[in-house]
Order: structure tokens, then sequence, then C-alpha cells
């Protein structure tokens, strides 16, 4: 079977690469080429270099964009996996319901982000008028808002994949740690944590990654706002990188270019963030 499996094999492989060529690789190299152009439509493309580079840095907006992902990506990793993992140890300790709060805790994850983003501003905006004031007010509460939004949509999906780690840690390891006469908390820390180190990898990439492409609940909890004026522009004190490019995008038609070329600036830092976790986090697995 295997050898006719074998000669027939780019017949079964080329319609997939075909796609992926046609859907992935094609728009994203002529994504590239459209980031050192002036352009309304692909067609009408016109060559200027690296300046649309130049005009997307020299922008105050786009710093202030970075800075908030950077900033948010930090925080939601810590929050999201040390309460998803938290979660998922106290479920996998035979306590009673645990598959019902299994199944609550996973459940923000099947609303779309828009929803939950005007949802959220609802109720943030009805706690925080009890203050007299509201969400977009200050980009502190924006910023925060932001943080307990995504947690609550995310952290039942990596609860669930603690859970299947926590699972498959080896009972003779756990029992060899009860009969030394190691506490919870040491069998925790030294044997428990490093056999969950690949979906702490899983885990620490998917928060890293969702972190920085966030877009819809960004706009529908906060739409960027406040605005303040720095460097002669004005500046949306709650934007991320995702939203910042499309709004740069619909300026006009002369800011095209510089979407673009900022698009291309998210996509490689996003690639080289994401190596990297994978590679330090990887490093530190154990191997059973």
């Amino acid at each position: 079977m295997r050898r006719p499996i074998r000669r027939c094999f780019p017949l079964f492989i080329l319609p997939t690469f075909l796609c992926f060529i046609i859907g992935f690789i094609w728009p994203f190299l002529q994504g590239i080429y459209l980031s050192f152009c002036n352009f309304n439509t692909p067609r009408d493309a016109t060559w200027v270099g690296v300046q649309n580079y130049v005009k997307g840095f020299k922008d105050p907006g786009f710093i202030n964009a970075f800075k908030n992902t950077a900033a948010f990506a930090v925080v939601s990793i810590v929050v999201i996996n040390v309460l998803a993992f938290t979660l998922a140890y106290a479920l996998t300790q035979k306590i009673k319901g645990s598959n019902l709060f299994r199944t609550v805790f996973f459940m923000p994850n099947l609303i779309g982000g828009v929803v939950l983003g005007y949802v959220w501003q609802l109720i943030f905006d009805a706690i925080l008028r009890r203050y007299n004031t509201y969400l977009t007010a200050n980009a502190t509460y924006g910023f925060w808002g932001l943080v307990i939004l995504v947690a609550w949509q995310q952290i039942g999906y990596m609860m669930i994949i603690y859970i299947a780690g926590l699972q498959a840690v080896p009972e003779d390891m756990m029992e060899a740690a009860r009969i030394d006469g190691a506490t919870r908390w040491q069998t925790l820390i030294h044997v428990t944590i490093p056999n969950v180190m690949p979906s702490i990898t899983i885990c620490t990439f998917l928060t890293l990654t969702n972190s920085f492409k966030l877009f819809d609940q960004n706009m529908a909890l906060t739409g960027g706002a406040p605005e303040m004026m720095i460097a002669g522009g004005k500046v949306k004190m709650t934007e991320l990188l995702a939203l910042n490019i499309f709004s740069t995008y619909n300026i006009n038609k002369n800011w095209h270019g510089v979407a673009q070329a900022k698009a291309v600036v998210f996509f490689i830092l996003v690639a080289v963030l994401a190596i990297a976790q994978q590679a330090a986090t990887r490093s530190k697995e154990v191997q059973q």
C-alpha cells in the first residue's frame, strides 16, 4: 500500500499546496511589495521605497500603540496563564462537579470578540457611573478593562490545555514524591510544573500571539479612546497595534502604503517574539 501512495503523493498534496500558495504565499509577498508603494488598489501601486516605513515610525500613534500592546501582552500572559493553571490544578483534584465547572469556565471562549466588547463596555460603564466617570474617560480604565475582558474570555480555553497536561503527569512520579515525604507545594514545583511545561509552552504561545493580534475586542470596547495630542497629532491612548494599522489604512488613500508597512513590521515583531518564546520554554521541557 505504501508504494502506490508514495507514487501518488504529489497528486494528493498538489491541491492543498496550490491553495496555500494562492491564499497565503502570494498575498504575503504582494503585501511586502505594497509596503514600499503608494497605492489605492494593488493595480495602481507606485514605488516610493522606504518612505512608508519612515512615515510609520514617525507616527506617534504607532509608537504609542506598540507600547500599549507590549504592556498588554506582558500583563495578559501572566494573568491568563496563572489563573488558568490555578483553575486547572483545582479541577484535577477530584472535586465534586468538576466537569460542570470546566464547561462553565470554557463557555466565554465561544462568544465573539465584538459581542464581548460591547457587553463588557455596558458592564464597566454601569459600574463606573457610580463614581461619575466612564470607561473611555481614562486610558487606565480602558487598559485594565481590556485585560479583564480578554482574561475572562481566554482563561477557560487555556484551562482545558493545562488540564490535559496535568492529567498526563506520570502517576509513578507523584507517588514517588509522596513516599519521599515531599509536601504538596514541593510536588507542584519540582514534579508537576516541569512535566506540564509542554502545556505551558502552548498556552504562553497562544496568549502571546493573541495579545499582539487583538483587534475586535479593542475596537468594540474602547475604539482606542480617549484621544490626546502628542507630538502635534491626535493619539488614541488605548489603541493596540492591530487597531492602529486598521485606523491608519482608513485615513485616506495616501496612508494605505503606510498601513501596509506597519503590517509588515507587525508580522516580523510577532514572528520574532513567538519564535523566541518557543525556544525559551521548549528548552525547559522534561523528556518523559
